[in-house]
C-alpha cells in the first residue's frame, strides 16, 4: 500500500485508482478507505478522474502523532495532494467536508471544491448538544471504553437506539471501535461551527476556488440551513440539494453531479 509522510513525519495511507485529472475523496467521522462511502464513491469516479482516497490519522493504515491538531490533518491532505502532482480536485462529506475546507484555505493545492453536509449548527432548530459532551467523550477514551464512547457519538448525532444495538451484533462494530480515539479530530474540526452561532464570515478568505455545496432533500432544516451559510460565504460556490438524500449519501446520486462539476 502506498504511503507519504506528513510534516509531522506520520504516515499517511493512500492509494489512487482511474485515470484523468486527481481528485481527492475527504471522509467523516469514524471512516477510511475499508470503512465507509469512500470505497464505493471511489468505484464510481474512476472513469473520469484518478481517485486518491487516505486513511485520515489513526484510522486503517495509517499512523498517528500525538498532539493532535487540525494543522496536522490539514498537512496530512498536502501530503497526499503532493503525490497526485501537487494540485487535484477534493471532496469531503460530513465533517470531512469542514476539513477540506480548512486544507482549501490553506492553500494546499486545491483547485475545485466540493463538500456534501458539513454538520455545522448555525439555526436554533439544531439538536442541542449536550455541554459534557466533550467531556464525556474523552473521559471514556481515556478508559479505554472504546464501545461506550462510539455510542455516545451515535446518540449524538441521532442514530436509533434499535440501530446502535444491531450494529453492536455486526463485524462493523469492531471496525467503529477500533477508530473511536479519533473521534475528539471529528469535534474539533467542526468547533467554530458549533452552538447554533454564524459561521464567520471571514472564515474561508482563500477558498476562492470554484466550490459545490451540497445537502440531501431529506437531511433536516438545521442541516441545510448549515451548508446555504457555506454556500453564502464562499465567493465561487454553487449551492444544490440532492434530491432524496439524507447524510448518508448514496454514491450513485452523487457522482454524476460530481463529474458534472468537477470536469
Amino acid at each position: 500500500m502506498p504511503t507519504t509522510t506528513s510534516r509531522d513525519g506520520t504516515t499517511i495511507a493512500y492509494e489512487q485508482a482511474g485515470s484523468g485529472p486527481p481528485l481527492l475523496i475527504v471522509d467523516g467521522a469514524l471512516c477510511y478507505r475499508a470503512f465507509g462511502p469512500s470505497k464505493k464513491l471511489r468505484e464510481q469516479l474512476t472513469d473520469a478522474f484518478t481517485v486518491l482516497t487516505y486513511d485520515r490519522r489513526g484510522r486503517g493504515e495509517s499512523a498517528d502523532t500525538a498532539p493532535y491538531a487540525v494543522e496536522r490533518e490539514i498537512e496530512d491532505i498536502e501530503a497526499v495532494v503532493k503525490e497526485a502532482g501537487g494540485s487535484a480536485f477534493a471532496f469531503g462529506m460530513s465533517s470531512g467536508a469542514a476539513l477540506v475546507l480548512e486544507a482549501a484555505n490553506h492553500d494546499v493545492g486545491i483547485t475545485k471544491l466540493a463538500t456534501y453536509e458539513a454538520p455545522f449548527t448555525v439555526s436554533d432548530d439544531a439538536p442541542p448538544e449536550p455541554p459534557d459532551y466533550a467531556e464525556r467523550l474523552n473521559g471514556l477514551l481515556a478508559a479505554d471504553r472504546r464501545g461506550d464512547a462510539v455510542k455516545l457519538f451515535m446518540k449524538l448525532v441521532g442514530t436509533p437506539r434499535i440501530a446502535v444495538v444491531m450494529m453492536q451484533l455486526m463485524p462493523m462494530w469492531r471496525k467503529l471501535r477500533g477508530v473511536a480515539p479519533t473521534l475528539p479530530y471529528d469535534y474539533a474540526i467542526l468547533e467554530f461551527g458549533r452552538h447554533h452561532r454564524p459561521l464567520p464570515p471571514d472564515r474561508w478568505t482563500s477558498v476562492t476556488m470554484p466550490a459545490l455545496v451540497m445537502d440531501g432533500g431529506k437531511s433536516p432544516d438545521w442541516m441545510r440551513a448549515s451548508q446555504a451559510a457555506i454556500a453564502e460565504i464562499l465567493p465561487d460556490a454553487h449551492y444544490r440539494t440532492l434530491e432524496g438524500q439524507t447524510h448518508l449519501l448514496k454514491a450513485a446520486v452523487v457522482a454524476p453531479v460530481l463529474k458534472d462539476f468537477l470536469r
